[in-house]
């Protein structure tokens, strides 16, 4: 019996023995699930397993368990990722005659799903670019103005998918200094490890009502698996459940569970993340003089106060050399696996299963990459050329509710010919999964110029981009 063609793709990408910069967290190492019997533990709801959705057992004491860890007054595993997170975040709001609630306009693009879902309309913050990297990795709280009096709840993205994390601590004190008794919802996705000293203090301990990990993306957690932590009087716990019953599987796995319960036992084993820093620190001194790398110097510039050291953010203009041409270098010659880039950046990813053999490999790497790229050893490559267009264009005027959007009649016209028009469909570049454009929003110069320039890469939501079409909403 043949393995099929995606067996047989994971065979092959497992025996190049890639080392690996990038989600999920445990970075295949078998010791966090040690005793864990894959085939035998692959069961769902059963008599004395107890049940996700009304849990009296041993998922609450899990979950509870799973609370107390993280500092959190209840916690719900998430079996279908951290973006059924943020969509039961709006579904459990309760409204009081405010449809909108504040949304960055860097959030993923499960946050613009929730939009659909829930209805709401988002009343947009606007990120900071940073100009070296060309990337939203700021928030200027003090430049934003916030309508605590005219929305259900506040949303917001604590740290980026780079690691920078905005003054979270003055939002909240804000909502406390005018009296308002908003929520205010944090997607802490790529922060679930902040426990300890060695990272900044996680929302939950800030003061955050709704606050999500996804535990598989640091932690030693499988993916798909997450976690939505809640504390205070602000959110209905009913309404919660509720919203989870509705968006998650009625036969969760019990191997997600399983791991999701053993990520908490093993965040609080700091040693794991006490023996990488060092070697961080080291790899910082041994390259920036060749790459930009984003670190601690950062912080207090545009809109950044604080920078996580397991995120490894380099921009490669410095050489001179695409990114793209960096990451098949280092992927041919020292077989490392970074999480994403663009045309001049590359993420590298730190977990829990991380060791400092993988750190020191990378150092190694990147200095032996810019030396090559000094030589003249990148010869075949064309000379990087910024595209000076933000990650983040001007804001597109929002025509419609994305929910509106989603159900209006569409029809697909030239992607050339839509200026003007009011987009149907929500384009991401992925990862990291932040819209260019929302659908409900009117096409602009701006966005419109990026995508005709888009290069091949891997687009969630647009339907047509290989034909060079777009869904417009009928008028």
């Amino acid at each position: 019996m043949t393995v099929g063609d995606l067996g047989e793709g994971l065979s092959r990408y497992q025996k190049q023995g890639l080392c690996s910069f990038h989600t999920p967290g445990h970075k295949g190492r078998q010791e966090f699930f040690k005793g864990l019997d894959f085939l035998g533990s692959d069961l769902t709801e059963l008599p004395g397993l107890d049940m996700l959705h009304c849990p009296s057992g041993i998922l609450a004491k899990a979950q509870q368990r799973s609370a107390e860890i993280f500092g959190a007054e209840e916690t719900f595993f998430l079996i279908n990722g951290g973006t059924v997170g943020n969509q039961a975040m709006f579904l459990a709001l309760e409204h009081t005659g405010a449809k909108r609630v504040v949304v960055e306009r860097s959030s993923h693009r499960s946050v613009m799903s929730a939009l659909v879902l829930s209805g709401l309309k988002p009343e947009y913050v606007i990120p900071t670019i940073h100009p070296d990297f060309n990337l939203p990795l700021g928030l200027d709280v003090k430049k934003q103005q916030i309508p605590w009096q005219a929305v259900s709840a506040c949303h917001v993205t604590y740290p980026s998918y780079y690691g920078t994390a905005f003054e979270l601590k003055q939002l909240l004190e804000e909502r406390t200094l005018f009296g308002f008794n908003t929520p205010i919802l944090v997607d802490q996705a790529h922060g679930s490890h902040y426990l300890g000293s060695l990272f900044p203090p996680s929302a939950l301990k800030l003061g955050a009502d709704l606050v999500l990990h996804s535990s598989h993306k640091t932690l030693s957690a499988l993916t798909q698996s997450a976690m939505l932590h809640v504390q205070g009087q602000r959110i209905s716990r009913t309404r919660l459940r509720q919203s989870l019953e509705i968006l998650q599987s009625s036969s969760p796995s019990y191997l997600l569970m399983a791991s999701l319960e053993r990520a908490g036992e093993f965040a609080l084993d700091f040693g794991r993340w006490d023996c990488l820093k060092e070697d961080v620190e080291n790899l910082h001194s041994k390259v920036s003089n060749s790459f930009r790398v984003l670190s601690q110097n950062d912080v207090g510039t545009y809109g950044i106060h604080t920078v996580d050291w397991s995120k490894i953010l380099i921009n490669t203009r410095p050489l001179g050399i695409p990114a793209p041409r960096c990451v098949d270098y280092l992927r041919e010659g020292y077989g490392i696996e970074p999480e994403l880039w663009d045309e001049e950046n590359i993420l590298f990813m730190l977990g829990i299963g991380s060791t400092p053999e993988d750190v020191r490999r990378l150092t190694k790497g990147l200095e032996n990459l810019a030396s090559f790229a000094h030589s003249g050893g990148f010869v075949e490559a064309k000379k990087l050329v910024r595209n000076d267009r933000l990650r983040i264009p001007p804001l597109p005027h929002l025509m419609l509710s994305p929910r509106d959007a989603f159900f209006a009649r569409k029809t697909q016209i030239p992607l050339k010919e839509s200026l003007g028009h009011i987009v149907g469909e929500t384009i991401s570049p992925y990862p990291p999964g932040i819209p260019l454009i929302v659908m409900g929003e009117q096409m602009t110069c701006e966005v419109l110029g990026t995508l005709l320039t888009a290069s091949e890469g891997r687009w969630q939501g647009w339907d047509g981009f290989n034909s060079q079409t777009i869904w417009i909403v009928e008028e």
